[in-house]
């Protein structure tokens, strides 16, 4: 932005746009509000846009105003022709007119669009990059089945990043393997209510209702029986695959649980392939052996 020529009050304004914009801008997403005290759109849109940057301040998100009656050389330069104009600015340039945001949900919406394409670098960024190879560990160690070492691990995370939902969900699934059930959905419970609906948390809270689902069996030469009598108890398969996840066998209760819906699909509501779902999430959506599995119920369904 060229200064030859102005006034030193305009040259003032440039440096300190270049301070407050333009250097920001080379690695945080700078949005640029230009208004003016006499704009009652302007009054009205600024706590909507006051909020929404302090909720994505740590995405690497600044909010910079702009009163276009004491800058304006600023806004000429933007070409505002009305306000309130608000601009996304990214390395010095405008990368998206957000004048149209309204509302909360319009703003964020558009601004998730944007940060997902552009290299800002961001506290929760960095924080992401240091959590990744801690929450691996405690992945690995709940696959490894040792509870008591990954609720450990997933506590620690938690006071790093309380809010983060896989860290919430690993804590979570940790409970369940340690059969704290009650502990594990008063945990669920006190999720923020923005990551509720996270796949992490969805596969938590599957985990837990599968616990409660699968009853542990003690003896299993008793169901055995009764299928062995009538291979159409599904009663006695269905208690049969609920033992068997109680006891880890995740292989034998989907099978048990595949068999049922060959024999009868639509016995007792769907009640196998509901619980199967339950079981891929809880394994994990992208787990090959979930793949193998899936593959297996869409033989059944479509042939």
């Amino acid at each position: 932005m060229a200064t030859l020529g102005l006034s030193e009050a305009d040259k003032k304004a440039v440096d300190e746009f270049r301070r407050d914009v333009v250097d920001p801008s080379r690695t945080s997403l700078v949005i640029v509000d230009f208004w003016a005290e006499w704009c009652g759109p302007c009054k009205q849109l600024a706590p909507v846009i006051e909020k929404v940057c302090e909720d994505y301040a740590a995405k690497g998100v600044k909010l910079v105003k702009v009163n276009v009656d004491e800058n304006g050389f600023i806004a000429s330069q933007f070409r505002v022709q009305s306000i309130p104009t608000v601009y996304a600015v990214f390395q010095g340039q405008p990368v998206a007119d957000l004048s149209q945001a309204r509302t909360e949900g319009q703003l964020k919406q558009m601004l998730d669009q944007i940060l997902a394409q552009l290299p800002i670098e961001s506290d929760e960024k960095h924080q992401a990059e240091e959590l990744a190879p801690l929450i691996a560990m405690g992945e690995q160690v709940l696959d490894e089945g040792d509870g008591e070492r990954a609720l450990s691990i997933f506590a620690q995370l938690a006071t790093m990043a309380p809010d983060n939902a896989v860290v919430l969900a690993g804590q979570v699934r940790a409970l369940v393997m340690l059969g704290h059930l009650d502990e594990a959905e008063a945990a669920l419970t006190q999720v923020p209510e923005d990551i509720a609906k996270d796949q992490a948390i969805e596969r938590a809270r599957a985990a837990l209702s599968l616990a409660r689902d699968a009853k542990p069996v003690q003896d299993f030469s008793g169901l055995e029986g009764r299928l062995a009598a009538n291979a159409d108890d599904h009663e006695a398969r269905f208690e049969l695959a609920g033992g068997l996840m109680a006891s880890g066998d995740r292989q034998g209760a989907a099978d048990a649980l595949l068999e049922i819906i060959a024999r009868d699909r639509g016995w007792n509501d769907g009640a196998a392939r509901t619980q199967l779902l339950k079981l891929f999430e809880v394994v994990g959506l992208e787990d090959p052996w979930v793949s193998t599995q899936r593959r297996r119920l869409s033989a059944i369904l479509f042939t």
